[in-house]
């Protein structure tokens, strides 16, 4: 084992810029950034390609080639150290010739959990860990806790005015925010595996849920309902386009099996889940987020409305807060960003800690990491 040094930390931060690339296009595999240095100079970068493979391994040493033997290898995330769809990473960077391997953060899914390391020391490489290991958590933070805690890291975005409202007292709701805000909110979801709204906004503002960035439209994540009802009409944007952009619908098992409805998503090529209301009558939320678990699913944006945006908060299933705010104010009979939620003390309230705040022209994003 040597000592971790400047250098080190810089190329390891140009691995976890990799591992960023990635986001929203690796699930079910974490996006992992790899950097390999021969000689004070870059000769490798790789990180995960959309669907999971090649690993970002695999893509750095390809490009490195020859010049591997006796390098330095940055990466964010332990390499697996299991025989998949390919060969172990690894395995790869032992045949590769590498000397020293700097590790972020050691992975926790039971078939690596410390094997990858213990694989390149037996094999005589200097393997470093926990240099970054606070911002590589930050990345793979959807696939942690897909790993320890069975649902994904999750995202609530919020676009309002100053008052927090997403509309007028009449439902006009086009546009809150301006177009800068906008483009940003398209990169949010193009960052997320999938995204999530209740059945009342899907109803009622028809969004199709993609990225509509100028050549980012692959980018579109899965779009998820929570519908116990099925109310979603079948000519909705979110059905009508399920055969390109994937739309999953969560609706509660008691709708019988063999309905017309069920056979019209089904034929729409609408995606069904059962799960169960819970003991006020409403859509059980952890149930669903332990499905897109099972489904690979590792970050998930949560668009509202505020009912659906109330329920994961009270449940403390938010991870964070992306919050735009509107330079324009429309007064307290507008519709609330977030439903009433029962509070009666301060101290009950839900604390956020912010992590940075920024203009995107008039108006303003802040992003919050959710503490209590």
């Amino acid at each position: 084992m040597t000592t971790t040094t400047d250098v080190d930390w810089v190329y390891m931060q140009t691995a976890i810029g990799l591992a960023e690339r990635g986001l929203g296009q690796t699930w079910p595999n974490p996006s992992v950034g790899c950097v390999i240095v021969a000689e004070n100079n870059v000769v490798g970068r790789g990180w995960t390609q959309p669907g999971g493979r090649p690993h970002a391994e695999t893509e750095a040493l390809r490009r490195a080639g020859a010049a591997a033997r006796g390098a330095t290898a940055y990466v964010t995330l332990e390499p697996c150290a299991h025989q998949g769809e390919t060969p172990p990473c690894a395995q790869a960077l032992i045949d590769s010739g590498v000397s020293r391997v700097v590790v972020a953060l050691e992975d926790p899914d039971p078939r690596v959990n410390g094997g990858g390391v213990q694989m390149l020391r037996d094999a005589g490489i200097n393997v470093d860990i926990g240099l970054g290991q606070i911002q590589a958590q930050v990345v793979t933070s959807g696939f942690l806790k897909r790993v320890t805690k069975s649902r994904p890291h999750v995202t609530l975005k919020l676009a309002t005015t100053l008052d927090g409202r997403i509309a007028t007292v009449s439902g006009d709701s086009q546009w809150v925010t301006n177009d800068a805000a906008r483009r940003s909110g398209h990169m949010l979801r193009a960052n997320h595996d999938a995204i999530l709204v209740g059945a009342r906004t899907a109803a009622a503002d028809n969004p199709t849920l993609t990225c509509r960035l100028p050549g980012m439209s692959n980018r579109s994540p899965v779009r998820i309902v929570v519908d116990g009802r099925m109310r979603l009409p079948l000519t909705h944007a979110l059905v009508t386009g399920a055969a390109k952009t994937p739309t999953w619908l969560f609706t509660y098992a008691e709708t019988p099996q063999n309905s017309d409805r069920r056979r019209a998503y089904i034929n729409a090529n609408v995606e069904l889940f059962d799960i169960l209301p819970n003991v006020v009558g409403t859509p059980d939320l952890e149930p669903v987020l332990t499905g897109l678990a099972n489904k690979g699913i590792t970050r998930l944006l949560v668009e509202g409305g505020g009912i659906i945006a109330a329920a994961f908060l009270e449940l403390g299933l938010i991870d964070e807060v992306f919050w735009y705010r509107a330079a324009k104010i429309v007064g307290g009979d507008g519709l609330p960003a977030i439903a009433g939620m029962g509070i009666e003390r301060l101290r009950d309230a839900k604390c956020l800690n912010r992590l940075y705040v920024e203009g995107v022209g008039d108006d303003v994003v802040e992003r919050y990491s959710v503490t209590g």
